[in-house]
């Protein structure tokens, strides 16, 4: 697998396919990164289990804290390892004694270890590494283009707004979508003229 660059059928095929995901440094604190990841792809269907030790007894978006995989005591489809590189093998060795395995192992954004990767493939786990499931989830649902990141698509006409019930290119419902008045009152006027 050529891990600096992976196919979207590769990437859309894993957010797809799983339904749990355990996000292993998952943070309660609302401005880092790993707490919008969680609540974006929780607010998207997928069942997020948080993994943090130096939170447990805490909650994040109604789901309690766990202090390692193995506490999990559940099937998990995707572990999402938000820690830097040099704590990547120890998460990958420790979801490899799960029974059943994961089948998928993410690492985020800044977050490499080749290593790890290729003793996770060598058990048949599927591997991505350097990328964020929330951003490319957002660039495949087209979620993202309508925030104003550039999607690769030169267009004048503008993405949908997901509002809630809207089936995304994902093929997964959004639950929450447009939360303000004004995407509301774009969506309604949308569904009112001919």
């Amino acid at each position: 697998m050529n891990h600096d660059a992976y196919d979207d059928n590769y990437i859309r095929s894993i957010l797809n396919n799983v339904k749990s995901i355990a996000m292993v440094g998952a943070s309660p604190v609302n401005v880092r990164p790993s707490y919008f990841a969680f609540k974006y792809l929780a607010q998207r269907g997928y069942d997020m289990i948080p993994v943090n030790p130096g939170h447990v007894g805490k909650e994040l978006m109604g789901k309690p804290f766990v202090a390692s995989l193995a506490d999990i005591g559940r099937p998990i489809d995707m572990i999402d390892i938000f820690r830097n590189s040099s704590h990547i093998m120890p998460v990958v060795e420790e979801a490899l004694k799960l029974s059943p395995p994961p089948k998928v192992i993410w690492m985020q954004l800044g977050a490499r270890d080749d290593a790890a990767a290729e003793k996770a493939e060598a058990a048949g786990l599927k591997v991505v590494m350097n990328r964020c499931p929330k951003i490319e989830y957002g660039r495949l649902s087209s979620e993202i283009s309508w925030m104003g990141v550039n999607s690769r698509t030169l267009s004048s006409k503008r993405a949908p707004i997901p509002t809630q019930g809207m089936r995304l290119s994902l093929n997964r419902t959004s639950f929450s979508g447009g939360q303000t008045a004004a995407s509301d009152r774009a969506a309604k006027n949308k569904t009112e003229t001919p």
